[in-house]
């Protein structure tokens, strides 16, 4: 597994690299809505379409609807406002899982909600791309999210007790989940340190860091909840010792669009 697991981060790293970096414009939005594609694909499958043709469909109505997004960037606010509501109401469904599971509409319901967390993941990247530090800012949310994941690892191995949300991830902890905020918010204390911020604007983005964090453990949270429904341990078996493309972006799911929108009302871009 392990052996799996590297060969495939050795042939994707280069890839997701070039892509996030070396694109810019339709080149770099037609990339990521390659991804969101492959993603709804998968999520067709945790929707309940076992059957080829209609997760292809699924994937492909979600490619038109990107494209249509790109044609009209003015509904890029009314996008990410409602995926904003989205995973605050994503936390509600969380905690109280499995009651939860009868608000979800069925198939509709669950390929609807698909929609409010791929499109507006897309949606965020791409501004993110148009803003000032568009790099830069890529990496800022990443690096939150990644640094939350490892020190969520380390603290829930160490100190793990207290369940977080046992009925849909049993693995994780509120140790583990305070382990991997603190991460985060270290490396945001470091790099606000180093720029030389001043204290109210350390403090805001420490908040909205936290924010960030918070609402990427939503972001997996939510996968795995409706992985259980589901009875599904991987999204896809396309990423061989990964599982699949969600499994590898759910947590940015959340975070990118909330950090977009947190951004946006520091007054950073446009939307």
């Amino acid at each position: 597994m392990l052996k799996q697991r590297v060969i495939t981060a050795l042939i994707l790293l280069p890839i997701a690299l070039g892509g996030f970096f070396l694109l810019d414009g339709g080149a770099f939005a037609l990339f990521i809505a390659a991804v969101v594609a492959i993603g709804a694909w998968e999520w067709a499958r945790l929707a309940g379409l076992s059957a080829q043709v209609g997760r292809v469909a699924y994937a492909a109505a979600v490619a038109a609807l990107l494209y249509g997004l790109y044609l009209l960037p003015a509904l890029a606010p009314w996008l990410l406002g409602a995926a904003v509501l989205w995973w605050g109401l994503a936390t509600l469904l969380v905690m109280s899982y499995p009651d939860s599971s009868r608000f979800w509409g069925g198939l509709v319901g669950k390929l609807l909600i698909g929609l409010l967390i791929l499109l507006p993941a897309w949606q965020g990247l791409v501004l993110l791309k148009q803003w000032p530090q568009a790099n830069a800012l890529i990496i800022a949310v990443m690096v939150l999210v990644w640094g939350a994941d490892v020190g969520a690892y380390f603290a829930g191995k160490t100190f793990g007790k207290r369940k977080l949300a046992p009925k849909v991830s049993p693995g994780k902890s509120w140790e583990g989940f305070f382990g991997g905020l603190a991460t985060s918010l270290l490396l945001t204390l470091v790099v606000g340190l180093q720029q030389g911020w001043q204290s109210g604007a350390l403090l805001l983005c420490l908040g909205g860091a936290a924010l960030v964090v918070a609402g990427s453990v939503i972001g997996d949270l939510t996968e795995s909840m409706f992985k259980r429904q589901s009875g599904i341990k991987d999204s896809s078996n396309l990423l061989p010792g990964h599982g699949g493309v969600l499994d590898r972006i759910d947590s940015l799911t959340a975070a990118i669009p909330l950090f977009a929108v947190l951004l946006w009302l520091a007054g950073w871009g446009a939307l």
